[in-house]
């Protein structure tokens, strides 16, 4: 299917306000870099998305706006029905700018300053500051560790579990049965449950996404969510969620229009979601597939070069998270290399809280992967057979 779109030729996204190519300096402190950063892909969105844009443009008029309407409630619901076999209550859905806007919204309703919030490490630093920057403590327990979450769950104050569902950014699906048993201790500890699931549409061969409200039990829950990240269109603002308790959810909405005075959503984000959900499914399943080629292709160079590392692609996304510490890498040293001598910029593990590892973007043509992953291997090399690099 990839054949009917093409992911090869590049677009030159320099200039465009980008945060990935342009702002670049903002993290590395050097301009010019070949970024594998942030994580949106250097495609153009699905033609039919596009189409839809260009026809609403064409309308000429953009007053307030309203996602209260069954052209969107019926769209989102379509897309859960035909890609996850789930039922969805549209009565259940919440409209907010961002996920992260919601994630922050539903942490102060359900925690106070102190508080503890439970998420899995390593972890995306968007939760990192949202949970900090309130107020609110964050435990971390590692990916896999039920002792762990079990500890830290039963704390008297911990209320809250943020489930990156996939993870990232290690790129972890989980199963049906561990998202149960999280919603079982959830609510045998009081502990609501934020399920961010805006990596879901891109899970990979053989893995299957379980949507959170198919495990629910009778706890608080929220399912945050948006097609922006796997249909690339996060300019465009946007997100949604279903939350369980009518209570919560009208104290959500109280907040988001009141409040938050965000009553009128971007008109091109609903126009972006409807068209995406609608018609834009072979344009996400070719995608998909050419970047499980790219990360193939990465897979292939890091164990013909770097055995020792036994690297293999994730679960779910377009990132690879890449685990060096079986090379010995000294962390302020690779970085170093691939800015100075390869102009790459690669994301450090320890933005996530995990030194040894990094994060590389393969959300784009392959030949550009191809020059990240060898970047990354001469860097590798540089500084495992040089404590200078040189």
């Amino acid at each position: 299917m990839t054949e009917l779109y093409d992911f090869d030729t590049a677009i030159d996204r320099r200039g465009t306000w980008c945060i990935q190519w342009d702002g670049v300096a903002d993290r590395f402190g050097v301009d010019g870099l070949l970024p594998f950063t942030i994580s949106d892909m250097d495609f153009a969105t699905a033609p039919e998305v596009l189409a839809a844009l260009r026809d609403r443009l064409d309308h000429g008029v953009f007053g307030y706006t309203t996602w209260q309407q069954d052209d969107f409630r019926s769209a989102v619901a379509h897309w859960y029905a035909t890609r996850y076999g789930t039922e969805i209550d549209t009565g259940q859905l919440v409209y907010g700018p961002s996920v992260l806007n919601q994630l922050s919204q539903l942490l102060q309703m359900w925690t106070g300053q102190g508080d503890g919030v439970v998420v899995h490490t390593p972890t995306y630093d968007g939760f990192r500051k949202a949970i900090t920057g309130l107020g609110r403590e964050l435990r971390g327990v590692p990916v896999g560790d039920e002792e762990a979450l079990v500890r830290e769950l039963a704390r008297p104050d911990a209320k809250v579990l943020v489930l990156c569902s996939p993870h990232n950014p290690t790129g972890r699906v989980w199963t049906a049965d561990e998202l149960t048993r999280m919603a079982e201790l959830a609510e045998r500890y009081g502990v609501a449950v934020i399920s961010d699931e805006i990596h879901a549409d891109f899970v990979h061969e053989g893995y299957v996404h379980v949507p959170w409200t198919r495990v629910a039990g009778e706890g608080r829950w929220a399912l945050i969510t948006s097609g922006s990240k796997a249909f690339n269109f996060p300019a465009l603002t946007g997100s949604y969620g279903l939350i369980g308790d009518p209570a919560d959810r009208a104290e959500f909405l109280r907040r988001m229009e009141t409040a938050e005075g965000l009553a009128s959503p971007a008109v091109l984000s609903l126009t972006a979601h409807i068209a995406a959900y609608r018609e834009g499914g072979p344009w996400l399943d070719a995608v998909r597939a050419y970047v499980a080629g790219n990360l193939g292709h990465v897979a292939e160079r890091l164990s013909a070069d770097l055995p020792a590392l036994g690297w293999e692609p994730p679960q779910a996304g377009y990132l690879a998270w890449i685990d060096l510490r079986a090379a010995g890498v000294d962390d302020a040293e690779l970085q170093r290399v691939l800015v100075e001598r390869e102009r790459v910029a690669i994301m450090g593990g320890a933005v996530y809280g995990a030194p040894g590892f990094v994060r590389l973007n393969v959300g784009c043509p392959r030949a550009k992967v191809e020059r990240g992953v060898e970047a990354l291997i001469r860097a590798v090399k540089a500084v495992t057979s040089s404590p200078s690099g040189v």
